[in-house]
């Protein structure tokens, strides 16, 4: 039997008392980890409906299976971010291009087949000295601006780190960072948006992406190097697996699921590690550790607490609710990876857990192309951090640290630490 089991219908949930939906959880002061509500969730309403920030309903799931089946369920699909709510308004503009996580069927498969290799932690193997090199440069010129050891690792080293890499990778400029990242901040705090601002921002997006492109056709032949170029080079070969406006796609995925989520989860998982040193000091003395501690740090630190949603292309029964085709349903990954009955102790951070089947970068079709690069890049920023300052620490209460809230993950504003 699967998650989505077809057995034990009822009417759906109940509203309360003045006969309205229950709000989407709030999140916990000062705590990047899910919202403590989803642990009753799990235990008496594993599905239930709920109002979402924007003023839609939806079907939380939060237990690990249910989640698990949800994103790898072909009765569910990805709606477009440019045309979800639908709006049925004779002026309603045209949605915008699909990014790599709304392309459904055929089209999805061939783009896929296109850029997996991409991501392949051997393809990869080459970005690791990159990487090292650019965390190890950071950290120099924090320590050098330091005239007591002590320095902020959040402007110094969790923000620029994730764009350079990205650049790097992808083939963004860098030069350009002020173009692409007001709207890509934009898109990643949609949900208490207007549409118009989030089609806005996509368009604005597209546009950038499709211009970058046309200057990376006039510079002449690809030199094999970003992914940028690779995949334009494919885009242009006879019977190639991806057109231009694919290409134009894979810049605008990158930078909303690779800049801000990586900034803030490398910034929640080091006050993680420093909130429990004893972890720390374990691991810096067995840095064999790391990519165990870093699916750990997946887990533990939620990669994104936003509301992931699904539509229902069918009728169909989980748990006794009734979900009807056209309802939206919300996958909570940070809710299921805080799952007891997959995790053991799962509140507690055990950087030596295995197995660990954590659904932080999804699963099913539409399992995060970039998880390898996130782990690497995280894997490294931790093995450069523990050589260079293995007396890292923080310099003030964890309790009294500022945070930023300008999307649904939250993270520290500063982290300020010594050395």
């Amino acid at each position: 039997m699967t998650a989505m089991d077809e057995t034990g219908t009822t009417a759906g949930p109940a509203p309360d008392a003045n006969g309205t939906l229950m709000p989407v959880p709030a999140f916990d002061p000062a705590d990047p980890g899910p919202p403590c509500a989803y642990a009753r969730l799990r235990t008496e309403q594993p599905v239930v409906k709920a109002l979402m920030p924007n003023g839609e309903t939806g079907w939380l799931i939060s237990r690990h299976e249910d989640v698990r089946a949800a994103f790898a369920d072909p009765r569910l699909t990805r709606p477009l971010l440019s045309a979800w709510p639908p709006r049925e308004d004779a002026d309603a503009p045209p949605p915008c291009l699909p990014t790599f996580l709304e392309m459904t069927g055929e089209h999805h498969t061939r783009v896929r087949r296109a850029v997996s290799p991409l991501f392949t932690r051997r393809r990869l193997e080459f970005m690791a000295p990159r990487i090292r090199a650019m965390a190890e440069e950071l950290i120099d010129t924090m320590v050098r601006g330091s005239g007591d050891r002590t320095g902020d690792l959040v402007a110094a080293f969790t923000e620029p780190l994730p764009l350079r890499v990205l650049c790097e990778t992808v083939g963004l400029p860098h030069e350009d960072r002020d173009l692409y990242l007001p709207h890509t901040l934009t898109l990643l705090s949609a949900a208490g948006l207007p549409m118009e601002e989030i089609l806005a921002a996509l368009y604005a997006l597209q546009d950038y992406a499709s211009g970058l492109i046309d200057r990376k056709e006039k510079e002449g032949p690809e030199d094999g190097g970003d992914y940028v170029s690779l995949l334009l080079a494919e885009s242009r070969r006879e019977g190639g697996d991806l057109t231009r406006d694919d290409v134009v796609s894979f810049v605008v995925t990158m930078l909303m699921a690779g800049y801000k989520t990586n900034i803030q989860h490398t910034a929640n998982a080091l006050l993680a590690l420093l909130t429990h040193p004893e972890q720390m000091r374990r691991l810096r003395d067995e840095p064999e550790g790391i990519d165990t501690a870093v699916e750990e740090l997946l887990r533990h630190v939620p990669l994104m607490n936003a509301i992931n949603v699904l539509v229902a292309l069918e009728d169909f029964t989980l748990h006794g609710q009734r979900i009807r085709a056209g309802d939206a349903v919300l996958p909570v990954i940070a809710s299921a990876n805080r799952d007891p009955d997959a995790f053991p102790d799962p509140d507690r951070l055990d950087l030596t857990r295995s197995p660990n089947a954590h659904t932080a970068f999804g699963y099913g079709p539409h399992y995060c192309t970039g998880a390898h690069l996130t782990r690497l890049q995280l894997s490294v920023a931790l093995r450069v951090l523990l050589e260079k300052l293995p007396d890292l620490e923080l310099a003030e209460p964890a309790e009294s640290l500022p945070w930023d809230e300008s999307t649904p993950l939250r993270a520290p504003a500063r982290l300020p630490v010594r050395w």
